[in-house]
């Protein structure tokens, strides 16, 4: 699949008839399929879907357990997720979240960092309604030192304004930025939520002490519901596409999709549709979501069990493979580019069969001096295979990771197994559990900000050093 792009799709299909489209209603059209088309437009929108219900969650729907706060205020957790954060699947549960999801309609955000301790990792991550991933603050990209940057919406041309060390162009008009602070410890706590208090957001005019331009209407945001990820997908992609301006990459691509009625800012009742037109819609959708789902299984390289590749980055990353960006958006959302943080996947233990916590207890062994070569930390995080959110367990532990070694116990050759099990290890064995679920479970390695010199996971796939094997507890 990941030969595969829709633009090479979109120049095979050849078009039986034409298309009429009345401007207050669903698409009228012959009896020839558009079956693919709707596959195609399921595709490119299932991310932006995706993010869309993280923003509908988190800053529309006040009554949501996951809300977090309006548009352009950053809201910070004062604690890691757990399994009652449901918005996004495979969160990390490592570092505790600020998130500020910006609305440029008006006018650009400018948002300002603190000094952060030199030893303390963290990063500002900025994606857009794509999905992508198109700019970086934080250890990595800008240092640990402070300083204020900008976030400009589609269109603007402005100077850089005295005082911003970057400005950062995002072709969306919506876009969430999020932060992740690093907690050492549960003790560490108070330290983070100081750095948090650090982080600031404000409207440009703000910023310059300048009188603010008018601000436009809330849009009428459609409620979400899991059917957004079925056949009532148009409706919603039909809806986002009104601020993602037209790029002239995506200009074929859009005119196709507006052949059955998806375009911006339109329309779109599917109990409008044909008998026929309805089942088009419906098996279009069933394909698309398999093929995002095979493309998912298959991404990376299988190395010890483990899917090792990147699937995250911006526009000019995915060049055009909207079933890679899909793909991604599936395994879990607002990844991170490889140089970031690379994401090691297992569903499989080493001799190649499904991780099933109630057929299996396991082990998670890294020998003497091969932890996870990385200049900021590092953490195994376990998650239930089906729904790819965090578990309940007695512990209340979700992920081991690097700040935790004092802790763990080191065998006498000091290798260091995890044990990977539902039930309770032994005692002298207990310190090192990550409780699994009572069934399919799905764990994600998470190396933050991975070294490149040798020994190294980089290049995604062929690096120098090779996450160890999950085998089944002898």
């Amino acid at each position: 699949m990941k030969t595969k792009s829709l633009l090479l799709l979109l120049a095979s299909a050849v078009l039986l008839s034409t298309v009429s489209c009345n401007k207050q209603q669903a698409p009228v059209r012959g009896a020839v399929s558009h079956k693919d088309t709707y596959q195609q437009a399921y595709v490119y929108g299932f991310p932006m879907i995706a993010a869309y219900k993280a923003m509908y969650q988190f800053n529309v729907d006040k009554t949501n357990s996951q809300y977090k706060g309006p548009f352009n205020k950053i809201i910070s957790d004062a604690q890691v997720f757990t399994p009652k954060d449901t918005a996004i699947v495979t969160p990390n549960s490592d570092t505790p979240y600020s998130m500020l999801e910006v609305d440029l309609r008006a006018e650009p955000i400018v948002f300002c960092v603190p000094k952060v301790d030199k030893n303390r990792y963290y990063s500002v991550q900025l994606t857009d309604m794509y999905s992508f991933n198109y700019g970086y603050v934080g250890s990595r990209a800008t240092g640990n030192d402070p300083g204020c940057y900008m976030i400009a919406g589609p269109g603007w041309k402005g100077e850089t304004p005295a005082g911003i060390k970057k400005v950062f162009h995002s072709e969306t008009q919506f876009g969430l930025v999020i932060y992740r602070t690093q907690l050492f410890n549960s003790a560490d706590i108070n330290n983070v939520k100081k750095i948090q208090a650090g982080y600031t957001a404000q409207p440009l005019s703000a910023f310059l002490h300048q009188t603010a331009p008018p601000a436009p209407p809330m849009p009428d945001f459609p409620a979400f519901t899991e059917d957004a990820f079925k056949t009532d997908f148009p409706k919603y992609l039909n809806f986002l596409l009104q601020y993602c301006p037209e790029l002239p990459e995506e200009t074929a691509l859009r005119a196709k999709f507006a052949e059955v009625g998806i375009e911006a800012g339109k329309p779109f009742d599917p109990a409008k549709l044909s008998d026929a037109q309805k089942a088009e819609l419906g098996v279009g959708v069933k394909e698309g979501y398999d093929a995002i789902g095979k493309e998912r299984d298959t991404m990376g390289k299988t190395i010890n069990g483990w899917a090792v590749g990147s699937a995250f980055g911006d526009r000019a990353f995915y060049h055009g493979d909207y079933f890679l960006r899909a793909a991604a958006a599936l395994a879990g959302i607002f990844g991170n580019d490889a140089v970031e943080a690379m994401y090691p996947m297992a569903k499989n233990d080493g001799a190649g069969n499904p991780l099933d916590g109630s057929k299996h207890n396991y082990t998670l062994t890294f020998a003497t001096g091969q932890y996870p070569p990385v200049n900021a930390f590092w953490s195994v995080t376990m998650y239930d295979s089906k729904t790819q959110l965090l578990i309940e367990n007695p512990i209340n532990r979700y992920l081991i990771n690097s700040p935790m070694l004092p802790t763990l116990k080191k065998n006498k050759d000091g290798s260091l197994t995890l044990y990977i099990q539902t039930d309770p290890p032994s005692a002298d064995k207990k310190s090192n559990w990550l409780p699994a679920p009572d069934g399919p479970i799905y764990m994600v390695m998470r190396l933050y900000w991975p070294k490149t010199e040798p020994p190294s996971i980089l290049p995604p796939g062929s690096g120098t050093w090779q996450p160890p094997a999950i085998q089944v507890a002898q």
